[in-house]
């Protein structure tokens, strides 16, 4: 998990700036958090996740399964990228675009949660508890 910088208030428009420079940049209630690249195990885990769960979301319809990197914004100071998510469906259709995805599917009634893979990051990497409301 990323640790969070805590010198400003950070805004998803100011996280879209960054470089693209293999690390996972995500703001959540206006703090920043900073991901190292995932090592192979954590993305082999994120793609048995969602081979696992496609099936099931197809066959219902309920939307479309998706691996990070993703830009998924809930307002201008949440700017997320989950390692696997449910878009729901636009209609009867796929989303197209990550704006269209507004809120996410999870299973078990938890609407507008997401499923985080955790590894064995360094010890410095730890994000606070609290309730974000994603």
């Amino acid at each position: 998990m990323g640790m969070p910088q805590t010198a400003q208030r950070w805004t998803a428009e100011m996280v879209r700036a960054l470089p693209d420079d293999g690390k996972r940049y995500e703001v959540i209630a206006g703090e920043l958090f900073v991901t190292p690249a995932p090592r192979l195990p954590h993305q082999a885990a994120v793609m048995a996740l969602a081979l696992r769960l496609h099936p099931y979301i197809a066959t219902h319809r309920l939307g479309d399964v998706l691996p990070s990197p993703a830009d998924i914004e809930f307002d201008p100071e949440t700017l997320v990228q989950p390692d696997v998510f449910v878009a729901p469906l636009v209609g009867e259709r796929r989303p197209r675009a990550w704006t269209e995805i507004t809120g996410l599917v999870l299973l078990r009634g938890s609407v507008g949660r997401s499923l985080r893979i955790v590894g064995s990051p360094p010890s410095s990497y730890r994000l606070p508890r609290r309730d974000t409301n994603l």
